[in-house]
Parts: C-alpha cells; structure tokens; sequence
C-alpha cells in the first residue's frame, strides 16, 4: 500500500466500553480521507449505536449475515479493504480469532480478509494478562497479524493498569505509520539485544530483573518492516518477534555475549537495549540450595560488559545504540556511557516517569547523540517508540555515508 490517504479501511467492533472511543476515531479516519466501513458484534451495539457508527462513517453498518437488505458476504467485505482495523477487540473476539470461530459477521470477515489485520485489544487487567488471552494473542501474532500495545491507566473496573484500549490518535498514528512506511533500512543488517539475563544460584534459583523485553522486540519488528535483516537476541521473555525476525533465545549474559561477538563486524546496527545483568554468582550449586542458616552469602563477579566490549571493535561505518535506565542525574549519566562505549546515540529510560520502564506497553525516552544532542519525547505505546528510535538510527547510519 501507497500513500496516507483514501485507504479503504474495514472497522470491527466488538463488545466493550472502549467502543465510545470509535465515534473519534472514524472522525478521524475520514477527515484524513479513509473510506470506512464497519462491522459491529451484537454486544457492541449495547454501548454505541449503529445509527451513530453509520452517521459518522457514511456508510450502512454490518452486523448479521442477513438483514432486510438480504444476504451480506462477508468474502467481498474482505476482499474490499486495505486494511482490516479490529477496535476494540474483546477477550471474548480475540479467542474466537485465534481459534477460527465463523459464528459472526466480524470473525467470518477476518477470516476471510486477504489485507493486513490490525487488532486493538481492551479488556480489564487480569483478562489482559491471563495466560489464555497471552496465548491467543501469541497465536495472533503467529498468523501475521498486528496489535496496537493496551494503554495504561484507570479501566472501567475501577482497577489500575495495562488493558486499555489505544487512544483514537495513537491508533491514526499507528495506520499512518502502516500506510506510510518506507524501506530506508533495506539491506541494512541490524543486530538487537532484549530482555533480561538470567543468572543461576542454583538450578531452581536466579539473578535478574523484570524486563519483558518488549521494547526490544518492537524494535526489531520496526526494523525489519523497514527492509532490515535483523537478528534479535532475546534473554528469558514470554513475547516473541514477528516470524520475519531471525531470533536467537539466551539465558545468561554470556550466553548473550557470544551470540553476539562472534559476526558483531557483519552488523551494520547494533541496539543494546537488553537488561543485561551486571554481576553473576561465583559458582553455581549443582543442586538446589537447602535452608539451614538465618543468613546465606553469595560471592558475585561481574559480567562481562558486551555493550563496552563490542563498542571498542566498532568500525566507522557502524552505528551502535545503548540504552540506560536511570533514576538519578539521568542525562549526565546517559552521556558518560555514550563516550564510554562507543555509542552513536543512548536511548534513556526513566524509572521516575509514570507507564515507562519494566512492563508496561507505553514508554517515555529521551534520545542523547555523541554531540551531545537532546531529544525529548512524550510517553507513548512502544511500537510508537520503536518507530522514533528507528528513524534515529536510519539518520545515524545516513550520517555515517556523508561523513565518509
């Protein structure tokens, strides 16, 4: 697809509060001059009515295989569209997606729509987080679909946290990004870290941390929309790249170390955004470590460091990025590993900044460059992030070829 305007775009609404939002959105959709039409599940015309979709959309609204207009088929719905946009997508629509259950206009549509699918999911917090839906959304995934991250905040249970629904602008922002992206990565090999390292006590005991690696996966699957060939190394995770995304799956440091050093000259972009472990036990019991005393000491060694290692094997032509989560003097210390390791530029979290960090499926950076260089940015959904810390390599590698 070409261009950012007069895509035919086929909305699904399924059962949730979150569907109020889809009045903004098909406001939006059509002021940019999309063509939209929608399919509505029964539950979902209990919380906006069809007359109100159809008034906005300009266009009569699908909600049963058979109406006093006759038959609706749901094959030529699919063939028609750009893109198939699913906002919101329940618990309940997104089991049936993944499972294949035609009993609706919406899943019989998806089922056979030949264009992209984009899934905006909302839910309550357990519901988002419950290994079922983790596994239908994994499942999803698998089958080339997209999703747009949950937000963060207060949901309609009264409950704190991830399972938001996107908001109307974020998702414009995310089909923006899908009709306009481009290849200025094509060719380009790009090396990535993610996730934690996991350093064992004992066989049922580690050292780690809470990163998901979700931020490193995203942009992986940036990188690779945009023509790169990437290879991700991922540290213990429950997500997973895109299938166009060559992966290797790590434990330990080392283990990531030497998945990395071994062809890091072939890189033309390295991103070390992985939670890399700074220290490891000594040793490593051979068996589980029984309770006997009140206090137990581990001796540590520190891990090697791959980002500082690898940037004194750096070459001219490569771009290397770091990443630095900070909660105090943030920027000085981002600048002082920039010149310490090689960097091109250092992507720097904040633990102080509400829906950033460990977990969440919004972040909020500040991007530093070599020259010292600050760029601010809003808290936004990961892919989002993933997008601008992207284009930021795409202007570093450009930089490289004037400088030469």
């Amino acid at each position: 697809m070409t261009g950012g305007n007069g895509q035919k775009i086929l909305l699904g609404i399924s059962g949730s509060i979150a569907a109020y939002k889809v009045a903004t959105l098909i406001r939006l959709l059509v002021k940019q001059g999309h063509e939209v039409k929608c399919i509505m599940t029964d539950a979902a015309t209990h919380f906006i009515s069809s007359l109100t979709i159809s008034t906005l959309s300009k266009n009569p609204v699908y909600k049963d295989f058979f109406s006093e207009d006759g038959w609706h088929n749901h094959v030529e719905l699919g063939l028609w569209a750009d893109v198939m946009l699913i906002a919101p997508a329940t618990a309940h629509t997104l089991s049936k997606l993944a499972n294949g259950t035609a009993d609706n206009m919406l899943t019989a549509t998806y089922l056979s729509a030949k264009c992209p699918v984009i899934i905006a999911p909302a839910m309550d917090l357990d519901m988002w987080h419950h290994g079922s839906t983790l596994a239908n959304i994994e499942k999803l995934k698998s089958y080339g679909n997209a999703f747009i991250p949950v937000g963060y905040g207060e949901l309609a249970s009264g409950l704190i946290g991830d399972g938001r629904m996107a908001e109307p602008e974020e998702i414009m922002q995310f089909l923006t990004t899908h009709f306009t992206s481009t290849q200025d990565l094509k060719g380009k090999n790009i090396l990535i870290t993610a996730g934690p390292t996991y350093e064992h006590i004992d066989p049922v005991r580690f050292i780690g941390n809470h990163s998901s690696g979700k931020m490193g996966i995203a942009i992986a699957n940036e990188a690779a929309k945009r023509g790169a060939n990437v290879h991700l190394v991922l540290g213990p995770s429950n997500f997973l790249p895109n299938p166009n995304v060559k992966l290797t799956k790590v434990k330990s440091a080392q283990e990531m170390y030497e998945a990395c050093q071994s062809e890091f000259e072939t890189y033309d972009v390295t991103i070390f955004s992985a939670a890399v472990a700074d220290y490891r036990p000594m040793t490593i019991a051979s068996e589980k470590i029984k309770k006997d005393d009140n206090e137990m000491t581990i001796t540590l060694q520190k891990n090697i460091d791959i980002a500082y290692t690898l940037g004194k094997r750096k070459s001219s032509r490569q771009v290397l990025v770091g990443f630095a989560l900070e909660t105090n003097d943030e920027e000085a210390n981002a600048l002082k590993k920039i010149h310490k390791k090689n960097l091109d530029f250092i992507v720097l979290n904040s633990l102080n900044d509400k829906g950033a960090g460990f977990g969440h499926e919004t972040n909020k950076i500040t991007i530093i460059n070599k020259e010292g260089e600050i760029q601010k940015f809003e808290l936004k959904a990961k892919t989002a992030v993933a997008y601008d810390i992207v284009n930021e390599v795409s202007k570093s590698l450009n930089k490289n070829i004037t400088n030469q």
